[in-house]
């Protein structure tokens, strides 16, 4: 038996918690070409009646997207929802400071209800609290949400939404701890804002769901400080607290990168435990959750030394953050999942940054075809078999040693029980650049007796990626050997790769 194995057992009695469909999120923000020529383009061959491409909804289905955050990111808060209302060709230029780019609101609310009821998502929306505040958000809600008879409701009736559009979950701005962002507050003072417009919109429909801005990222000087401070001031008027995350390989350290979801898991727990410091200060029996709504490989570095070269010309839909995924990138995205359903106890709301075009995974071109991108197959296999209860998975097994977080397992894992079907799936990542790691699976418990499916994603060239000239190079495949018998599961997996092991 090898030295090198990594094993885990599994019983039912032992488990994490639910997983809530919509940590299966994406986001459509007003950035680049996720909205212009990415889900809307009007005159494209295979664009419906409203303009939205049939193609990309169809692969959006695939990906099997719960939920869909919009219209921004850093782009709601200089953003006046009004403009993207009413007939199109009476709709205001404007200019987006957040990406230096000129917006046509062609596409807006009612464009993007359209679309998120064709994928079958859910809208979660975010109210501008950087140049706006309490009244205007409360507008929106109106005008979304209420039956009619209003001059608001009824403005929206005669824009053509005969019904409300019954938004549930609600983003309370938009990462508004950063400087670059416009209308950047202090925690007092976004706190204050956010209790404010809490407690207003819960006066206009008190079952609304609400998520308050946490930290942009862990890195941030006032991590933790801020979260506690806004908390302090709102903590019984929402229900979610924001994190996001990227990352991204630099100075050639894959080892590193292809650890990042430590990093995630210390940020989600480290939120946690500022949470439930805060609310035991407060003497408060109610549980926040998080709200994991941006997250990603996305090559920042690149960004932003192209920005300092070409700070922007105020384009229509400029091909911005355009990132073009490799194996390794895909591999680091399945990592990034398996971290949040290992945490599905507390992180309820997940949202991959972005849909199509921008860091995302799904690419089109204007006027051609759309196709998937390498890390479009983890989260899709992720949506499709991560419903369920997350089942303990405590790893032993081979490590080593990283240069940014210190010695980290080679296997990443969690597996997920189907309580309907008794299906077990197992997620999993060889952190190993060079060498298969075999796996050793104990289960107790559980009415599993077949193999359904072992599916790989890795490629002898780790830099593989699927483009417009070959957009199929890189695709999940099957895996050989892979047993059970006398209740343990056996896999080998292949270096540098995401698995899916399916137990029937």
């Amino acid at each position: 038996m090898s030295d090198r194995t990594a094993r885990f057992a599994l019983h039912p009695a032992f488990s994490v918690g639910e997983v809530n469909p919509r940590l299966f999120g994406s986001f459509v923000e007003h950035l680049g070409r996720c909205v212009y020529t990415g889900v809307f383009e009007p005159g494209h061959p295979a664009a419906d009646e409203a303009g939205l491409r049939t193609d990309v909804l169809g692969l959006v289905r695939e990906l099997g997207v719960t939920t869909l955050r919009y219209p921004g990111g850093n782009f709601v808060s200089n953003y006046r929802w009004e403009d993207g209302t009413g007939p199109r060709e009476e709709r205001p230029r404007r200019l987006d400071l957040a990406w230096r780019s000129t917006e046509t609101n062609r596409f807006g609310l009612g464009e993007f209800m359209d679309f998120a009821g064709k994928a079958g998502a859910e809208p979660m929306l975010a109210v501008n609290l950087g140049t706006r505040g309490v009244a205007e958000a409360l507008e929106l809600q109106e005008y979304a949400n209420h039956p009619g008879g209003t001059e608001l409701s009824d403005r929206r009736v005669a824009h053509g939404a005969k019904d409300p559009y019954g938004i549930r979950l609600w983003c309370l701005g938009n990462e508004m701890d950063g400087p670059w962002q416009t209308g950047h507050k202090t925690a007092e003072e976004y706190g204050r804002l956010a209790a404010e417009t809490a407690r207003a919109m819960r006066q206009l429909d008190p079952d609304v769901e609400l998520v308050a801005c946490g930290s942009s990222n862990q890195a941030m000087p006032t991590f933790a400080a801020w979260e506690a401070t806004v908390l302090a001031e709102c903590y019984d008027l929402v229900d979610h607290i924001s994190l996001h995350a990227y990352y991204e390989e630099t100075g050639g350290d894959r080892d590193s990168f292809l650890a990042s979801a430590v990093d995630m898991e210390s940020f989600i727990e480290n939120v946690v435990a500022t949470c439930d410091h805060i609310g035991a200060r407060l003497k408060s029996p109610k549980r926040i959750s998080l709200s994991f709504d941006e997250w990603n490989v996305w090559y920042l570095s690149r960004y932003e030394a192209e920005a300092q070269r070409n700070p922007g010309t105020w384009e229509e839909a400029p091909r911005l953050l355009e990132d073009h995924y490799s194996v390794t990138d895909a591999v680091v995205s399945g990592s990034l999942l398996i971290a949040l359903l290992r945490h599905a106890d507390r992180v309820t709301v997940a949202c991959l940054a972005q849909l199509v075009n921008v860091i995302a995974p799904i690419l089109t071109e204007p006027g051609g075809p759309a196709w998937r991108q390498t890390t479009f197959f983890p989260f899709a296999q992720a949506s499709r078999y991560g419903r369920g209860r997350v089942l303990t998975v405590t790893p032993t097994g081979p490590s080593h040693g990283t240069a940014r977080h210190g010695e980290v397992p080679l296997l990443h894992a969690t597996a997920v029980l189907d309580e309907t079907t008794g299906a077990v799936t197992v997620f999993a990542v060889n952190r190993d650049l060079h060498r298969p790691l075999p796996l050793e699976v104990t289960l107790h418990g559980l009415a599993v007796e077949r193999v359904a499916e072992h599916s790989v994603l890795a490629d002898a060239d780790p830099e593989a990626r699927n483009t417009l000239a070959d957009p199929e190079r890189v695709a999940p495949h099957p895996a050989e050997g892979t047993s059970l018998a006398g209740g343990v599961l056996r896999a080998e997996l292949e270096p540098l790769s995401w698995n899916v092991i399916r137990l029937t």
